[in-house]
This record gives structure tokens, C-alpha cells and sequence, in this order.
């Protein structure tokens, strides 16, 4: 009975063993499982700080070009009067060598002398007459006589131009008007330029031939039946027709200084008409 017993507990053993080794090991598995599901929750991986990224503005400054105006200088009297009086110079100096080369007046017709006008009716009858090659003659002889006094006339306007006024030059200078100082001159010294100018006129009006030409003009016209007889002055008239010629090719000229800086030659005239 107690062998019975023994076998019996013995087997019942053997029997809860292999349970309690498999719950023992479920049990463990379970922990392990637990503590690694726990491990893996609370292992978390340290968050990286984040990168600051510093943008560097580059800023640029561009500087805008200083354009410095150019300082004028004011003009004194004496720069005044010596630039304009330069400038009249150089008009004056070209204007003659201009005005004295062959058909320097007969070609030009700015400055072409024509037939007197009171003595017109004295060419129109001519050439009514068929004595119009005379009157042509004498045409061409008149303006050949104004070119030959022409190269005598730039000592007389430059002689004029002297007494210009320092004040005066300094007005005329900064003048807008691009023949101020020949428009001046002109008002200032023609009848005295016209005066000066009459014993070379009559010299070269004798040379060219003109002087006889127009005499045997007149002369033939006053023989005309019914006719008023002429008598003019054809020495004064051809002075002052050279002495206006010659301030029409100085105005031309000035005013090409004025306007045109490659026309200035010197420094001085740079500085006063580039104001």
C-alpha cells in the first residue's frame, strides 16, 4: 500500500515537472520579452540639437559715382576784355585773308558789291542799250578793288578794336548773342572804319579799272536825251560796301568761336566763351 502511495506520488511528480519547467520558462520568455519591449520604449535615441543655420546676407553697397560739376571760375574785366578782343582778332585776321583772295567779294554772294542803287537806272538803260558787257565789267572791277583794299584793312579794324572798354568787353563776352562783338564794333567804328577805309578804296578802285569804267557809264548815260544826269559817289559807296563785307565775314566768324570749341585756339578763349 505505502509502494502504491509512493509510485503514485511519484509519477504525479513526474507528470507536474515538465509543466512547471515549461510555465517557469513562458514565464521567463514573458520578462525578457517585457524588459527588451521596455528597453526598446525607453532607449530613445538623444534628439540632435538642431543645426543653426546663419545666413550671411552680403550686402552690397554700391557707391553712385560722384560727378562733380566743373567750378566756374568768374570771368574778371581783364580776362573779359583780353578774350574778346582775341577772338575779334582772329575773326578780323581771317575774315581779311578771306575777304582779299581772288573773288574773295565777287564769288561770295553774302558779300558780292552790286551796282550802286542810285546809279541802277544807269545799268538797266545800259543794258537796254546792248552795253551790258560794260556794265558787267564794271561790276567784277568794283568787287576786285574791294578784295585788293581788303588787305589793308586789318590793321585799321584792329586799330578800332583797341579802345574797347573793359566793361563793355565783359558784357559782350558772356554775351548770347553769337556776333555781340562784331555787331559793337560795327556800331562803334563803321563811319570811322568807312572814313580810313576811302584812300584804299579809291586806290584800288583806279588799279582794277573801275574807277574809268563807271565814269564812262555815267558819262554815256547822262547823254541819253531826257535823262536826270547822276553823279554819284562811287568811292564812298564801294567803302562802305568793303567796310560791310569784311564785318559780315567777322560776324560769321565769331560766332563759329562761340559755338564751335575746336575754333577756340588758346586756352584764354576756351575759358571765356566755354562759360
Amino acid at each position: 500500500m505505502s509502494t502504491f502511495r509512493t509510485l503514485t506520488f511519484a509519477l504525479g511528480l513526474a507528470l507536474v515537472a515538465p509543466v512547471a519547467a515549461q510555465a517557469q520558462t513562458k514565464k521567463t520568455t514573458t520578462t525578457t520579452k517585457k524588459t527588451t519591449t521596455a528597453k526598446k520604449t525607453t532607449a530613445k535615441t538623444p534628439a540632435k540639437a538642431p543645426v543653426k543655420t546663419t545666413a550671411k546676407t552680403t550686402t552690397t553697397t554700391t557707391k553712385a559715382a560722384t560727378v562733380v560739376a566743373p567750378v566756374k571760375i568768374p570771368l574778371t574785366d581783364t580776362d573779359a576784355s583780353s578774350g574778346l578782343k582775341e577772338a575779334l582778332t582772329q575773326s578780323i585776321t581771317r575774315s581779311v585773308e578771306q575777304a582779299s583772295a581772288l573773288d574773295g567779294f565777287n564769288a561770295n554772294a553774302d558779300i558780292r558789291i552790286p551796282f550802286p542803287p542810285e546809279a541802277e537806272l544807269v545799268a538797266t538803260t545800259l543794258r537796254g542799250l546792248r552795253m551790258g558787257a560794260l556794265v558787267d565789267k564794271f561790276e567784277v572791277a568794283l568787287n576786285r578793288g574791294a578784295e585788293t583794299a581788303a588787305k589793308d584793312g586789318a590793321p585799321i579794324f584792329l586799330s578800332a578794336l583797341q579802345n574797347l572798354s573793359f566793361q563793355d568787353a565783359l558784357g559782350l563776352a558772356t554775351s548770347k548773342e553769337s556776333d555781340a562783338g562784331t555787331t559793337f564794333l560795327y556800331e562803334k567804328t563803321a563811319e570811322q572804319l568807312k572814313t580810313a577805309f576811302q584812300p584804299t578804296i579809291k586806290q584800288s578802285l583806279d588799279q582794277t579799272g573801275a574807277t574809268k569804267l563807271y565814269a564812262e557809264m555815267v558819262a554815256r548815260y547822262n547823254k541819253i536825251p531826257l535823262v536826270t544826269p547822276i553823279n554819284a559817289d562811287l568811292n564812298a559807296y564801294a567803302s562802305q560796301k568793303t567796310v560791310d563785307g569784311l564785318f559780315t565775314l567777322i560776324a560769321a566768324e565769331e560766332a563759329r568761336i562761340r559755338a564751335n570749341p575746336a575754333a577756340r585756339g588758346s586756352e584764354l578763349l576756351k575759358r571765356v566763351f566755354g562759360q
